[in-house]
């Protein structure tokens, strides 16, 4: 085994913990080869790892977003636009490790600094899809070609998300209100405490925003992973199915969770013979869809900006659940 194999195995798969966490599982009498001791090891490993990458990973990309305040974006997007600038609001939302609704308000700073729609969804699209803790959760879990592919796909929907919105000249669908919001001037510079404060701060507040998805996701998917048979699952959502990646977004966008709640459900998923692209779909679908989120940009923009905005995430995420399964075989 390679250095770089040893080291992911041991700090992001974390492989020592499951061992350990298959020991006390069979201490206290259980079989980590029932049903029952898988779902207990199963649970408790997923839930104590990926709380700790959690934490680790959100104070790092937190010290890095001290160094970005939205108004030092506002003026790295300002008098930007085209494609060029479509990519760089997406890049930049890769740095802020938020839920769709935590990147709605950023988004109306964004709009009333004049920034077009194209850029604004651009990142609005990228924000809750690919950050980066969710891109190191996911190599955890599955593997790095795979957490690469999902930032390439996922950075695709959002560029190409925000330009077609753009070139359909929707600005006039944007809320009054939102171009009248005070605009704040430059930000004060942080100072080294301050950013290890804010970047402690960070932590508690994801964690505690997310907890409850993560429990429930770890739930779900130690049920599917050591409760469902396989060829239930697989004869519902195989790879083979024409229609698995559209039920996948179907039964996504009405949920409301962080990407970190459905990773487990994905990993489970995965395991039962689910194709990797309608796991992606339905993982992009609950995270850039997700019915709240869409509730709350209804108040911001008027109906025809959202019916295109959804509609236009929705066949990008179709498009890439269907040529990943299409495809899987390169990555599983």
């Amino acid at each position: 085994m390679s250095v770089f194999g040893w080291l992911n195995d041991q700090l992001l798969r974390m492989t020592w913990l499951n061992d350990l966490v298959g020991a006390g599982v069979a201490a206290v009498g259980l079989d980590p080869a029932s049903r029952l001791g898988g779902s207990v090891q199963f649970f408790a490993y997923d839930v104590i790892k990926i709380f700790i990458l959690l934490s680790v990973l959100i104070f790092a990309i937190s010290y890095v977003q001290s160094h970005f305040p939205p108004e030092r974006t506002r003026a790295m997007l300002g008098g930007r636009s085209g494609l060029g600038a479509n990519t760089l609001a997406a890049l930049l939302g890769t740095l802020t490790p938020f839920c769709s609704c935590s990147s709605i308000p950023l988004f109306i700073g964004f709009t009333a600094t004049g920034l077009p729609l194209a850029v604004t969804f651009s990142f609005l699209i990228s924000s809750p899809l690919v950050d980066l803790a969710s891109v190191i959760l996911l190599a955890s879990i599955f593997s790095w070609p795979i957490a690469l592919a999902y930032v390439a796909v996922g950075l695709v929907v959002a560029i190409v998300g925000g330009t077609i919105i753009g070139r359909l000249g929707m600005e006039g669908q944007v809320a009054d209100f939102v171009r009248n919001v005070p605009v704040a001037g430059e930000a004060a510079t942080m100072t080294q405490g301050e950013r290890l404060t804010f970047a402690k701060d960070q932590v508690v507040e994801v964690v505690h925003r997310v907890w409850p998805y993560v429990l429930i996701g770890v739930g779900i998917g130690a049920a599917i992973h050591n409760w469902m048979p396989a060829e239930m699952i697989s004869a519902l959502l195989g790879q083979d199915k024409w229609w698995s990646v559209p039920v996948a977004v179907f039964v996504g966008i009405p949920m409301y969770a962080d990407i970190f709640g459905t990773l487990p459900i994905a990993e489970a998923l995965v395991g039962k013979g689910v194709g990797l692209g309608t796991v992606l779909a339905f993982m992009m679908a609950v995270t850039a869809l997700s019915l709240p989120s869409l509730i709350m940009l209804k108040r911001v923009v008027e109906m025809p900006l959202l019916v295109t905005f959804t509609g236009v995430v929705t066949v990008g995420i179709l498009a890439i659940g269907l040529i990943f399964n299409a495809i899987s075989n390169w990555f599983i």
